[in-house]
């Protein structure tokens, strides 16, 4: 399913549209663009309902094949599932999308940078504004609004490139075991038993569109303190449409699905505990070398800071090959409840 061509049927997505992964955050903080939820279904009520939903990677594409409302206006919705948050990675693919659906495909993205401003209210459909920064002889600039009940909750400005030869280098990939040495999250949280928090239990065990197989697992299962990297491979759980703009679409909602987690990490806590708020502030992503989001990738995470409530986390992308294929960046709130 290209993203780039689409008979408008958003009426039709409410029900297909189900089942879409999210970032882990259970605070009410009203920045937040990541759902909370102050009842998060249990691990059988999250059995129960997985056999009653829609194939994830269905559903996420479902939700990425946005509605033209005008040559620079569209309209995407969200799945609903009982979260009063949109995740924001979901906003970020889709403005992404958005964007890309006004520039040719001979300039695929290299960079956007986005900011999260209010909370995304999942029963409302989000409207991407788009506006047209710069169209240059090899550089386009695109600036996407995401508006909901008339106001601004996201915004991002995305630069395109002509594809063009030039010198080469790259970071190395860690020196990590392989995807095929590695039990998917979901397993580990079950073994991990009584002493798995029942939201992360309930989190994990959920059918996601993004499969993860986690190489430090010790944190799932401890709360002590531990050097802030944090490495996972991820892949779409199933095969996805040839189009390079689909597979962009679905790093970037991934890229923003455990990036945070790696600033609690020194602290020995993680975004599931009760005492923690959590929201993602901004996003940047750079796309370097041509990849596929259902073949596995290298999440390498990182966090060099955090001070006064806010964490600073990077990441890295890598194929299997070695490849790097993008980098990403990312602060967030990670406040303190009080008492």
């Amino acid at each position: 399913m290209p993203l780039r061509a689409r008979t408008p049927r958003v009426a039709s997505l409410g029900k297909a549209a189900m089942c879409v992964g999210h970032t882990p955050h259970w605070g009410r903080s009203p920045l937040v663009v990541i759902p909370s939820s102050p009842h998060h279904p249990g691990v059988a009520e999250a059995a129960m309902s997985e056999t009653l939903r829609p194939d994830p990677v269905d559903a996420l594409l479902a939700i990425l094949d946005l509605e033209r409302l005008e040559t620079d206006l569209f309209r995407g919705i969200s799945p609903r599932i009982g979260w009063p948050r949109v995740f924001g990675g979901q906003v970020v693919a889709q403005a992404l999308v958005a964007a890309s659906r006004t520039v040719e495909a001979s300039r695929p993205p290299h960079s956007l940078h986005a900011y999260f401003l209010l909370g995304g209210d999942p029963a409302v459909p989000i409207v991407y504004e788009v506006e047209r920064i710069r169209d240059g002889g090899s550089f386009t600039t695109r600036r996407v609004k995401a508006i909901q009940k008339g106001r601004a909750i996201f915004a991002m400005s995305v630069s395109f490139h002509v594809t063009e030869a030039g010198h080469e280098h790259a970071a190395e990939r860690p020196d990590v075991p392989g995807p095929g040495d590695l039990a998917d999250a979901r397993t580990l949280v079950r073994e991990g038993g009584s002493i798995v928090p029942e939201p992360m239990l309930a989190y994990f065990t959920q059918a996601w569109p993004i499969e993860l197989r986690p190489v430090e697992t010790e944190r799932y299962r401890d709360r002590l303190p531990k050097p802030a990297r944090y490495h996972v491979w991820m892949r779409a759980t199933k095969p996805l449409p040839d189009d390079p703009a689909v597979h962009r679409a679905v790093l970037a909602y991934a890229s923003d699905m455990t990036l945070l987690d790696a600033t609690l990490i020194p602290h020995g806590r993680t975004v599931f505990d009760p005492e923690i708020q959590s929201a993602s502030l901004d996003h940047a992503l750079w796309f370097h070398r041509p990849f596929r989001a259902d073949s596995w990738l290298l999440y390498a995470q990182d966090s060099p800071s955090a001070s006064g409530a806010l964490g600073f986390a990077r990441g890295t992308f890598h194929d299997e090959n070695g490849h790097l294929i993008a980098s990403v960046a990312q602060e967030g709130l990670i406040r303190q409840r009080r008492p």
